[in-house]
């Protein structure tokens, strides 16, 4: 990207050093994933940074976005750019390593965020390091040296010895988190053994790498190699980054990165990861409560928005702490296969491949537990956020099977699982895509599927299932539009069926009994009901009571989806 060199830290500095680290990361991604082995050999550190990095990007270019759009002639400041790349990260960070990172930049925008300042200079650059180094480990339950904290706390301590301009404080604080970073196997003993160094520290010094560049103009030294200085090659492909699972929605299930492990001994059964919106007093008895339920607990935030990560038995356990702390949102909870959360890779053989797998995309995280219960890898698809195609192949990958089955249980994601579903094919994997339009046809096509035949008859036999399930979806009307059933009004009650508005309505109640006629009219032997948070406390029981009385020899099966947008999604079969 096209840089200018500067003295200071003003809102275009920000813009660049996020563009650069995005790039940075991007082109050091597969070593990073390749060397992650502590303490669980995910193969995925390098792949979160960089998504955690991509949302502050993201959020960055909005607010210059914004300004753009405007009729002022001046840009965002300093202030308005470094709030945004906090912001993004923290609500985009997947895994430990990339949650650190969201509070590392966090750590910095404290310092930095200051309206009173256009840019800032190599003192304000040195206290906004010092910032984040201190936070990042206040956040972290039970910090682990040899990790990215050790690293992120060198880089802090050599930038306090720096005098000069930003430039300056950059490369000391790089150089100083090189070092730290070689230094780590000798802290790790399962860094040693492998011949790597800690994969979330590489990452903050390919970051740190960028921030040089953005300063100086010139491209760190050995920013785009290992960081490995010591007399130990590192093996690039030490550990293959997909023969270890990958969490949910590409959430990491690393544990390291200043998080601890008790090797040998098998660790909880699930990832739980979610965004908080809570006061400050609430988070701290929710540390509490997590910490003693699981481990690997990272919590970072403030001003009422946090991202919590832990690891637990008890996944239910983890969310209602969060509902009793705030209001918990983007719930991810994924489950660990035996054994994998906290065996270190150099103490486990690599995992053999299953033969087949389904992965599918759920709208609640009341779907996403069923489904998971069921087998199937699941990525969760928050209301108004669908997930792009990375986020499925990362899931495939995850699932580690030589045949997958992908469900993607929406219409409009069609051609993002189509896309997920050719570059997953490139790696060697057989992959179907089942074009199943609803969560409630991917409830028919998981019903019916059989890993031990062979995998067309399997997905010949589920395509079958999910077709034959008509759906529908009662919801709110947001705004007046046209429809197929009339012209609709902000906050009436529509019935969806196949994806068409059939019934326009102003009770809930009365208008899902309309739509559940409608499609039994044709037949039909069950119905599956699957209530959002926010439908009525009595649909389920009216609903149900409707096909006692009217409809003689129809079962019906009643779930909680949760947070899935839809006051209630319908399927018939």
């Amino acid at each position: 990207m096209a840089q200018v060199p500067q003295t200071f830290f003003d809102a275009l500095a920000v813009r660049t050093w996020c563009g650069l680290a995005l790039e940075t990361l991007g082109r050091a991604r597969e070593e990073i994933d390749a060397i992650n082995v502590y303490p669980v050999a995910d193969g995925d550190t390098g792949t979160n940074l960089y998504l955690t990095v991509e949302s502050a990007v993201a959020a960055v270019e909005a607010v210059f976005a914004g300004h753009a759009a405007g009729s002022g002639p001046d840009g965002p400041t300093l202030a308005d750019a470094t709030r945004a790349m906090a912001h993004g990260a923290l609500i985009g960070a997947r895994g430990n390593s990339g949650t650190i990172l969201a509070q590392l930049l966090r750590g910095m925008a404290q310092v930095l965020a200051d309206d009173d300042i256009a840019h800032a200079d190599g003192q304000s650059l040195r206290l906004a390091l010092r910032q984040a180094a201190d936070s990042a480990r206040r956040a972290v339950a039970h910090p682990v040296e040899g990790t990215v904290l050790t690293v992120a706390s060198a880089a802090a301590d050599a930038a306090d010895g720096a005098e000069g301009d930003c430039g300056t404080v950059a490369r000391a604080a790089y150089d100083g988190a090189r070092a730290a970073l070689a230094a780590t196997p000798g802290q790790l003993p399962v860094l040693e053994r492998a011949g790597v160094v800690d994969a979330g520290g590489r990452g903050l010094v390919a970051v740190l790498g960028a921030l040089v560049e953005t300063f100086t103009g010139e491209r760190a030294r050995g920013v785009a190699e290992s960081a490995y200085t010591g007399p130990v090659e590192i093996p690039r492909a030490r550990v293959d980054s997909a023969a270890d699972p990958v969490p949910a929605d590409g959430v990491s299930g690393e544990c390291g990165d200043g998080a601890p492990a008790v090797p040998g001994q098998e660790g909880p059964a699930f990832e739980v990861i979610y965004l908080l919106e809570a006061g400050d007093l609430a988070v701290e008895r929710l540390r509490e409560r997590l910490d003693a339920l699981g481990d690997s607990l990272v919590v970072v935030g403030g001003d009422g928005l946090w991202n919590v990560h832990v690891h637990v038995d008890d996944a239910g356990a983890a969310v209602e702490a969060g509902v009793e702390a705030g209001r918990p949102h983007r719930i991810r909870i994924t489950h660990f296969g035996a054994g994998d959360v906290h065996t270190t890779g150099a103490e486990r053989p690599p995992r053999e491949r299953a033969q087949r797998a389904v992965v599918a995309v759920v709208p609640g995280e009341g779907l996403a537990g069923l489904y998971t219960e069921a087998g199937a890898t699941t990525v969760l698809a928050r209301p108004g956020e669908p997930p792009a195609s990375g986020e499925l192949v990362q899931a495939v990958r995850r699932a580690h099977a030589r045949e997958v089955v992908l469900l993607p249980n929406d219409a409009d994601l069609r051609h993002t699982a189509a896309a997920a579903a050719e570059q997953v094919r490139t790696e060697g994997i057989r992959v179907a895509l089942i074009p199943t339009r609803s969560a409630v046809q991917g409830i028919a096509a998981l019903a019916v599927h059989e890993p031990d035949r062979r995998f067309d008859e399997d997905v010949v036999s589920m395509t079958s299932a999910a077709g034959a399930t008509r759906y529908a979806e009662v919801t709110v009307a947001e705004r007046q539009s046209w429809t197929m059933a009339g012209i609709c009004q902000a906050g009436d009650v529509l019935g969806l069926i196949d994806g068409d508005v059939a019934v326009i309505g102003s009770d809930v109640a009365e208008t899902a009994g309309t739509v559940l006629d409608r499609m039994l009219a044709a037949g039909g032997e069950m119905v599956t009901l699957v209530l959002g948070d926010e439908a009525p406390d009595s649909l389920a029981e009216h609903l149900e009571g409707r096909v006692r009385e009217r409809y003689l020899a129809v079962d019906t099966v009643l779930y909680r989806g949760g947070r899935q947008g839809a006051l209630l999604l319908i399927g018939v079969e």
